[in-house]
This record gives C-alpha cells, structure tokens and sequence, in this order.
C-alpha cells in the first residue's frame, strides 16, 4: 500500500498535526479493539486557520483498515461529504458521514466525533435501562449522556435534525442498538471520552452477567454524580485528554509506527 499520497510539505502546518493526531486515533482505536473492520468513522474538523470559514473534515479513505491509515491517506471532505482533494486516490463513504456531518452541524465546539459498534456498547445500547450509575466510570460517562433511539442503518438525512436534537450539548451519545459516540473539543479529548465509555459498558455487561437482576448492583449516589465535572478537571489537571495523549502516542509508537507518514 502507498503511503506517502500527498506532500505535508504543501499543507498548512495545522492541517498536518490535525491528520497526524487523527491517524493515531485510528489506530489507537484498533489497537484497543474498538474497530468494526472497515466499518464506522472518526471525523475531525479543520480549524479556520485552514479552511476559513468553510466547514471541511478529515476522515478516513473507505476499505482501509483502521491499523494501515496514514496522515497522508486520510481524506479531506466538506459537509456533503464530497472529497476535496482529487489526487487522494481512496474513496470515502458518504452514508456514513450522516451522523458526522449531523453533530458537527450542531456543535461548533465538535473537533472530533468518534463511533464505534463494539460488542459492549452496542450490548449496553440494547438495554432498556442504558447506563446505570455503579462504577466510577459510568460517573464520567453519565455527566454528559444522551440517548438516541434507533432508526435503521444511518443513512437518511432526516434522521439528521432528531439526532441533533437528542445529542444537545452532551459529549456522550449512546445510539440504541447500534453503538457508542464521543463529542471532543479534540481528538485527544474525544479518545478519552470513548476510553471511559466503552470502560464503562464492559464493567457493566461483566456485573449484569454476575446478577440476575440491575436493582441488585450497588449504585453511586446522585450526590456524588452532582460532583463529577469537578473530579473530572482535577484528575486530568484540567488538560482533558491531552494529559494522556503523549502517553498514548509513545504507545502506539512502540507497537504500531508509521502513522504520521
């Protein structure tokens, strides 16, 4: 596979950090087995700095898998999701952008969105209750959780407008029977999220298969959940996900190199 596809030399010295850091994302999201083959997306928004006042993201090129793709294989798009860069050989998947394009049209701060179908989110996504409040993750997740009901595959721009307004400006969204998504001001920020939340499904399916019934779990107490965006600054310093990003990518830098090319 040809890996070097454009010239970063070229590019805005802000549009190639962005794809760098989104490549990572990529593969970090493989590398803790959250990817559905080719299958699901993580979309990034140009600042203004690159694309002015026109809405244009970065998305991965359809048919690679999350493992291979490059900051120079990523794809650039406008809301449409038509590609914008003609010498970017790689297609992209349009049907796939509906949800993209549907936050990033209602929230500004979205630099990053992020959607998985792992089997833990898709298995919480499926019960009635969703998340329930008995591990300190769900705390984090349930600070800023929404819910939207599940509409057949997602390819139908008037599912637009209920999305949006069921996302609201929560940073969690938990699509029914379906899977999970992450709101960030970043890519950093968007990965973490998704950490806590699929952290969250999986101590979640593991203490439902021990007990028969939800009620039997201990659950955090409201008041502790009232305090959460607070721990939440002092446990990251108030960086977010930049705290443990540089983490990350020395990871992934030892087991996966070669993203930033």
């Amino acid at each position: 596979m040809t890996t070097h596809l454009q010239n970063p030399d070229a590019m805005h010295p802000d549009e190639w950090a962005l794809r760098v850091d989104l490549a990572a994302c990529y593969r970090l999201v493989a590398l803790y087995g959250w990817s559905d083959l080719v299958f699901t997306h993580i979309s990034a928004k140009l600042p203004p700095s690159v694309a002015g006042d026109a809405h244009q993201f970065l998305i991965n090129p359809y048919g690679l898998m999350f493992d291979e793709i490059t900051a120079t294989s990523l794809v650039k798009i406008d809301m449409q999701c038509n590609k914008l860069d003609d010498s970017n050989p790689h297609p992209v998947n349009p049907a796939g952008f509906v949800i993209h394009s549907a936050v990033h049209e209602a929230r500004p701060d979205a630099c990053c969105v992020l959607h998985t179908h792992t089997r833990a989110g898709v298995a919480v996504s499926a019960q009635k209750r969703g998340v329930l409040p008995i591990s300190q993750q769900s705390t984090f997740v349930l600070a800023s959780l929404a819910y939207h009901d599940y509409e057949g595959v997602a390819i139908r721009d008037d599912e637009k407008a209920r999305l949006q307004t069921n996302l609201g400006e929560a940073n969690y969204l938990m699509l029914r029977n379906h899977g999970l998504l992450t709101v960030g001001k970043s890519i950093a920020n968007a990965f973490l999220q998704m950490y806590t939340f699929e952290n969250t499904c999986r101590i979640q399916v593991d203490a439902l298969a021990g007990q028969s019934h939800p009620d039997q779990l201990t659950k955090v107490s409201p008041d502790i959940l009232s305090g959460v965006p607070h721990a939440m600054k002092v446990q990251t310093g108030g960086k977010g996900g930049a705290f443990v990003w540089p983490s990350l990518l020395r990871k992934l830098n030892r087991e996966n190199p070669g993203y930033d090319v």
